[in-house]
């Protein structure tokens, strides 16, 4: 602590140290500055960074990319209304269908009698022997599909579940029901193919601890038998598709009698998914092209603490507004970003005029523009084009408009990631940044040198007040002693 001293030389030391620090303190207030701009640079790059994962997440994938987005076919059930659920694909042919459900198909589900009450999935194979008599002794194996499972009597149930489940060959799903202690193989594919042989392997047969298995629960493997417009079919599962409609089956016709399905078709869907994609699109490059041309005002720099002291509120956000203004001008990434877009538009744009979809002159920056009339015309001529153009074929579904516009966007939100730390998982505008990026690493470096100049500056303005107060010191004793003096002399006349 700087013993302060003022007062003996008349001098004001406060203002005078504060006057000779003032220019001292320029290349700290300029750190500040710069370290300024790239934060707010940074929450730039972040608002750009919501905007694409926004695009690319919230519309091209979970609401453009969908199949029924573009699907322009509406089926229609009647009659029978609970045996079958009915949605009609791009693909309906517009064929009208009557179905009947002779039986569903199912899946080979064996179940064990059960080991009772008061067991969980948390139990282990340990405290299932220890009910038995005589205790089976460990290991315990079980035999699925001519794959061998063993286990030690310390394993839980979830446990030997999770290792039936994620052996693929077995192709089955183990479950085990807490209510009956029930231990349920059932075969992942449906249907007659679909098979749960049990075999018998080494050591204690795991079934045993629930009880066996109990035969009369055995449910055999059979597919759905159905007739539609007089024709008997089986399925090998409860959802098939016919006629580019897809069915799913619910429950047996029995004495309720048909369902009837007819298709409709409905360009309204397809059409509003395009226009809100053209809405989406548009407003994403304009994004972009107004943070790569917006005004850069190098005149206003970020204003200091002392700066603002002498300025109305008003006046504050106004200044600031415009230091922040530009901060991505000419930004490589964002240019590139708007290049890769278009591009990838006009690569397409033969098949997109010809669907109405063409792109605004030169000076609108690559916006896209829907003539509504030629859109529906080419939608009644040929529906599985446009499918195919946004969506991809059935063979090369990523070879759609969306799926490659997500692909540039993603690419995007890589690279603004590496450079700002942003989180290119999310939208989210207040979350932490990524230390290790390179704005990240840059900022580190400004913190550390403002703290050492901070130091340093605290060092030069305690040498001064040391100086001063020195001053102070020696000016004192020379009037104690000239007071001493005087005195001395004034006694002596």
């Amino acid at each position: 602590m700087v013993n302060r001293i003022n007062g003996f030389s008349g001098m004001d030391i406060d203002s005078m140290v504060k006057s000779m620090m003032m220019n001292k303190r320029v290349p700290l207030e300029k750190l500040n500055q710069d370290k300024q701009l790239l934060d707010w640079k940074r929450d730039s790059y972040r608002e750009i960074n919501s905007k694409l994962y926004d695009f690319r997440n919230n519309k091209l994938i979970d609401k453009f990319g969908i199949s029924s987005a573009l699907n322009a076919n509406k089926a229609l059930v009647s009659g029978n209304t609970s045996a079958v659920k009915a949605e009609a694909l791009a693909t309906a042919n517009g064929i009208d269908m009557e179905i009947t459900v002779a039986s569903l198909a199912t899946k080979e589900t064996v179940k064990t009698a059960g080991a009772g009450k008061g067991f969980t999935s948390d139990s282990t194979l340990n405290q299932l022997s220890s009910k038995l008599s005589p205790v089976p002794a460990e290991p315990y194996t079980l035999k699925v599909n001519d794959q061998t499972f063993t286990f030690n009597g310390d394993v839980r149930i979830s446990e030997v579940i999770a290792q039936i489940n994620s052996n693929e060959k077995a192709n089955v799903t183990a479950s085990f029901d807490e209510i009956k202690g029930q231990f349920i193989i059932s075969s992942n594919t449906m249907g007659a193919e679909g098979k749960v042989d049990i075999g018998t392997g080494t050591g204690t047969n795991l079934l045993s601890l629930f009880n066996g298995i109990d035969n009369s629960l055995f449910v055999n493997g059979s597919d759905a038998a159905v007739v539609i417009n007089g024709e008997s079919l089986t399925k090998s599962s409860n959802v098939f598709v016919v006629n580019g409609i897809q069915f799913t089956l619910m429950a047996e016709t029995g004495t309720n009698g048909s369902t009837k399905v007819t298709t409709q078709t409905d360009p309204e869907k397809p059409l509003e998914t395009i226009k809100a994609f053209i809405e989406e699109y548009n407003k994403l490059i304009s994004a972009l092209n107004t943070k790569v041309n917006e005004a850069k005002y190098r005149d206003f720099t970020p204003l200091t603490d002392e700066q603002k002291k002498e300025m109305e509120e008003s006046d504050i956000l106004a200044w600031t507004e415009k230091a922040k203004s530009g901060l991505l001008k000419n930004d490589d990434i964002l240019k590139s970003s708007i290049s890769s877009m278009r591009l990838l538009i006009t690569e397409n744009l033969g098949d997109l005029s010809s669907i109405g979809i063409t792109t605004g002159t030169y000076s609108e920056n690559g916006k896209l523009i829907l003539n509504e009339t030629a859109f529906k015309e080419a939608l009644n001529k040929n529906p599985q084009k446009i499918i195919d153009l946004f969506q991809g074929t059935a063979s090369s579904p990523s070879s759609g408009l969306f799926d490659k516009l997500a692909d540039k966007t993603s690419a995007v939100l890589k690279d603004i990631s590496d450079r700002a730390g942003t989180d290119r998982f999310s939208a989210n505008l207040t979350g932490t940044y990524k230390e290790e990026s390179v704005m990240g690493k840059k900022l580190k470096e400004y913190n550390s040198r403002i703290t050492a100049l901070q130091k340093n500056l605290t060092m030069i303005e305690t040498r001064y007040y040391n100086q001063f107060t020195a001053m102070e010191k020696a000016i004192s004793k020379l009037n104690a002693q000239s007071s001493s003096l005087l005195s001395s002399l004034g006694t002596t006349s």
